[in-house]
């Protein structure tokens, strides 16, 4: 009988591709590393921490918070546990201190696998798994969400990962967001209204160095450019690009300038692909209801582009 493993996350699925690498952490599926080239395009922690930051993991089954973890079902309310206890939400899913188990793995992608059973605030059984697959240039991922329930249950997913180039400084990397509005929200992070980025600070359709923007902002209207939702641009004209498929309909981008790395604090951009926005259990917006004994298939991806500019 295999030992289980001492990380806080367990054990580490890593796959590699000509030249590409990737690893995958047992607890909560989290990216914990992405590199192409010997370049890192994902912030990393050790193997001895949890993910700082929810840095990585999987969201399921909704990204984002639900306001006082509270919603109604057959107008019933519903109430989840309290994950966010110093704004009164519930955050990031039901999934993010779950083992997942290895379903399927060659030596460039791994499949893992885990189930949500019914439990407080949310009476839906649902097996889900996600697959990690390194190609050309970069990292497809797919979920799939399969509902075991006798009857149709609410989801939404999200993956939150934070996203690099290498050595250069994160706050001298220019980030474009392909996105026509912005989430409007209170003192606990909660929606109040969906609005226009045009003339606010939230507008990225245009580059803008990561160290100038302070952020915890939910964006709609995702128009993707040839599958892409977002770009972030080094100096020497390097790009990692975040793709999103026509059910990832948002995007959320959060900076922080206390993000642990080399043993201090540095600045960090998580881009974080969601089908459905902040509260989405109350306000229905991007929710999926999946009908018992279907399986919803999503993905999305990330891209990197190692041309220097002059080359």
């Amino acid at each position: 009988m295999n030992q289980p493993s001492t990380a806080p996350t367990g054990e580490q699925f890593e796959i590699t591709r000509a030249g590409a690498t990737a690893i995958i952490a047992e607890v909560a599926a989290s990216l914990r590393h992405l590199s192409i080239d010997g370049t890192d395009l994902t912030e990393s922690y050790p193997d001895d921490a949890t993910p700082p930051f929810a840095d990585g993991i999987v969201l399921v089954p909704w990204p984002n918070r639900i306001e006082d973890g509270r919603w109604l079902l057959d107008g019933k309310t519903m109430q989840l546990d309290l994950t966010e206890p110093d704004k009164h939400n519930a955050i990031h899913g039901l999934l993010r201190n779950t083992a997942y188990r290895q379903v399927e793995r060659t030596e460039g992608s791994v499949t893992l696998g885990a189930v949500i059973f019914p439990q407080h605030g949310y009476p839906f059984h649902l097996a889900t798994s996600i697959t990690y697959e390194l190609v050309d240039g970069g990292l497809d991922v797919t979920h799939t969400i399969e509902n075991l329930s006798l009857t149709k249950a609410p989801v939404a997913v999200g993956t939150h990962p934070f996203l690099k180039i290498g050595d250069v400084p994160t706050g001298q990397l220019r980030l474009t967001v392909h996105a026509s509005t912005y989430f409007e929200v209170d003192g606990r992070l909660n929606p109040l209204a969906e609005r226009p980025v045009d003339g606010t600070r939230f507008d990225l359709r245009e580059p803008k160095l990561v160290g100038e923007l302070t952020l915890d902002t939910a964006y709609g209207a995702v128009e993707t450019v040839d599958g892409v939702s977002a770009v972030l641009r080094a100096p020497d004209g390097r790009e990692v690009r975040l793709l999103q498929d026509a059910d990832h309909r948002f995007v959320q981008v959060f900076t922080t300038p206390i993000f642990p790395k080399d043993g201090g604090l540095s600045r960090a951009v998580a881009i974080e692909p969601m089908t459905a926005p902040p509260n989405a259990f109350n306000s229905g917006q991007g929710l999926r209801w999946v009908e018992p004994g279907e399986t919803w298939t999503l993905g999305w991806g990330i891209r990197y582009s190692g041309s220097h500019e002059g080359e």
